[in-house]
């Protein structure tokens, strides 16, 4: 019979080599995630990488769950499909993070009580880390601009769009019309940049209609 006294001893280790691999899976996850990219690549995408880093983490989870156990291994199998078949998931890492409960859910499921948390833990930190360096949520609008000499207003109004720090590209220009495309922080309101606009360009009159434009996955 094992001797009750070294149980939370054993426990303790498993958590410290729980931590070490998981440490561990994060850095070369990273170090693949994040690795040089050559001259002329395009801009790597801030949810693909975070995501192919707690895969990493939740690989080296699953693991540490699995053991040598083979009735495990079949378990994990039959749980990761059931989320593959039943979940329409369109960010990549919202899909990781169910990842990652299941790995947690798994590790209480086997008795696995003191691992189960600090994973848990080491999983969000690790996500609150990767959030901070995310670009802020944007969204994209067609800005349609009609006035009397809008042509001779254009320095005017690009000169607001830079103010309210959007980026924006010019898609048509005639007299009395400009067209631009813009992408604005989720926070900007388009009527306070329609009412400045007027205010600054002295055009009162001017119709100012704004068409936003949904994201493709």
């Amino acid at each position: 019979m094992p001797d009750v006294a070294t149980a939370p001893i054993d426990a303790y280790a498993e958590v410290r080599d729980g931590l070490a691999r998981m440490s561990l899976a994060a850095a070369l996850g990273a170090i693949l995630a994040l690795r040089p990219r050559h001259n002329g690549q395009t801009r790597r995408n801030a949810l693909v990488v975070q995501t192919q880093i707690m895969l990493a983490i939740v690989g080296a989870v699953i693991m540490l769950v699995v053991g040598q156990s083979m009735a495990r291994a079949f378990g994990i199998v039959g749980a990761a499909n059931l989320i593959r078949y039943r979940s329409t998931i369109d960010d990549p890492k919202e899909a990781v993070v169910m990842l990652c409960a299941l790995a947690v859910g798994l590790a209480v499921g086997v008795g696995l009580y003191l691992l189960a948390p600090v994973a848990t833990v080491f999983m969000a930190l690790v996500l609150w880390v990767a959030e901070y360096f995310e670009p802020s949520a944007r969204k994209r609008f067609e800005l349609q601009i009609t006035a009397k000499d809008a042509a001779l207003l254009r320095p005017k109004i690009e000169g607001v769009l830079t103010g309210f720090q959007l980026e924006f590209e010019l898609l048509s220009e005639s007299d009395e019309e400009l067209g631009y495309g813009v992408t604005a922080p989720i926070t900007v309101r388009t009527s306070d940049i329609s009412d400045t606009i007027r205010l600054v360009s002295g055009a009162e009159g001017a119709s100012i209609e704004w068409d936003e434009k949904k994201n493709k996955n």
